[in-house]
């Protein structure tokens, strides 16, 4: 028995380990400033995929995001693979050179990030609608900036710690949106 909580406490310590973090990303470009990445209008199409890998749902999302005194808003109108539409509308508060606190409808307590060079980890615990019950999740967002003002987020859903799936996005600047939008700027 002592053999098998020895070789629990290594891999559990093992990934302890290898866990990023958003200061792993110091000094890589572009630079993701959300608050200029987002202002404007943005698209990203999406998908969920179960913990069996298995794709559950695609949407895409419109969003018109505006920086005003220390205040990121984002209005996000989302359109689902089954026609079902829902907006959210996030309030995002800059926190000193790289973090951010986020509130918006669904979202339990505050969300919470940090940034550094082209990479921004986002977490927070949601009110998720899964048919007619409410599950509280927690999302750990993932939003990596690429050349090109390609924005790819992977975020990683569990409840109770236990892994219910993955979702993935891509995000394009809208033609037309501010040239300060592109989210490249020097570390």
């Amino acid at each position: 028995m002592i053999p098998r909580l020895a070789l629990l406490a290594v891999l559990i310590g093992i990934s302890g380990c290898s866990s990023m973090k958003p200061e792993d990303f110091a000094g890589r470009q572009p630079k993701l400033l959300i608050e200029e990445y987002f202002a404007g209008r943005t698209k990203a199409w999406g998908i969920f995929q179960d913990r069996f890998g298995q794709l559950r749902r695609q949407f895409e999302v419109e969003i018109e995001g505006a920086w005003d005194e220390g205040t990121l808003t984002l209005v996000e109108d989302f359109l689902y693979d089954d026609g079902e539409t829902e907006q959210r509308v996030w309030r995002i508060t800059k926190r000193g050179d790289h973090g951010y606190e986020g509130q918006a409808d669904g979202v339990i307590g505050v969300a919470e990030g940090l940034a550094y060079g082209n990479a921004l980890n986002w977490r927070y615990r949601f009110a998720l609608k899964v048919g007619d019950d409410t599950w509280n999740v927690t999302f750990d967002d993932w939003l990596f900036l690429q050349s090109d003002g390609v924005l790819i987020n992977r975020a990683e859903v569990t409840k109770f710690g236990i892994k219910l799936g993955e979702v993935t996005l891509v995000f394009r600047k809208v033609a037309g949106a501010p040239a300060q939008a592109a989210g490249v700027a020097a570390e």
